[in-house]
């Protein structure tokens, strides 16, 4: 397959019911906030990536889709089901609207699928993994535990199918999905738990995560959590 244009479909869940494994150390205000502002961050890098075409981002989330619409190449498309069903089934019918919409507006380009919470994505960086993509079918792109997934990606015309959830890449591989190897950490350190957060905040966060981040320092995180990121 080759493809210098993709189009990335970002799935972003109702704020409101977002990062749960965050509530010891986040209130529900807090999280919400740390949602929407993940998301913000995650799709103004996609959309400063040269090799993106254009940006669709799937969410129920009344703010998300007011917000990214300011983004360059950006469109909204309403999760569907919103009400109906919740976890990855629900992340995984998002995703698939989102791909058949990209593929309405754009059927010679490859699609690919990024998780919203990625606040440190380096433009180049995604451009580098798209670049490796473009030589597969299909593609994964694991997360720094080497077991949840980040990215997937699709060539023209190629079915699409996903598997989201613990172990989802290895559920991807199993698909036909090809695992990338590379070294590209800011699109592998999605956010999830107390640890993550940890992460952000040693490693340094800029853009609308990092303000949230720095104007609800300093977080409650125990001291294990701290211990197991080192």
């Amino acid at each position: 397959m080759r493809s210098a244009r993709w189009v990335v479909v970002v799935p972003v869940k109702d704020a409101r019911r977002g990062k749960t494994r965050l509530a010891e150390v986040l209130e529900p205000g807090a999280r919400a906030a740390l949602v929407r502002a993940m998301a913000w961050d995650t799709v103004a890098g996609v959309a400063d990536c040269p090799a993106v075409a254009r940006t669709l981002v799937v969410t129920g989330d009344p703010e998300v889709s007011a917000a990214v619409r300011e983004l360059p190449r950006v469109g909204v498309l309403p999760e569907p089901d919103a009400q109906v069903g919740s976890g990855w089934a629900a992340l995984d019918r998002a995703v698939l609207a989102g791909v058949q919409r990209a593929r309405t507006e754009a059927p010679g380009v490859g699609v690919a699928v990024l998780l919203g919470d990625l606040p440190r994505l380096d433009p180049g960086e995604l451009g580098a993994a798209l670049s490796a993509a473009a030589a597969q079918v299909r593609s994964v792109l694991a997360d720094a535990e080497g077991t949840g997934t980040t990215l997937l990606t699709v060539g023209p015309g190629v079915d699409f199918r996903s598997r989201f959830g613990p172990g989802s890449a290895a559920a991807h591989q199993g698909l036909g999905y090809r695992r990338l190897a590379l070294e590209v950490p800011t699109l592998r350190e999605d956010v999830d738990l107390p640890a993550d957060l940890t992460r952000l905040l040693d490693r340094g966060v800029d853009g609308r995560t990092g303000a949230l981040l720095r104007r609800l320092a300093p977080l409650p995180i125990p001291s294990s959590e701290r211990e197991g990121t080192a």
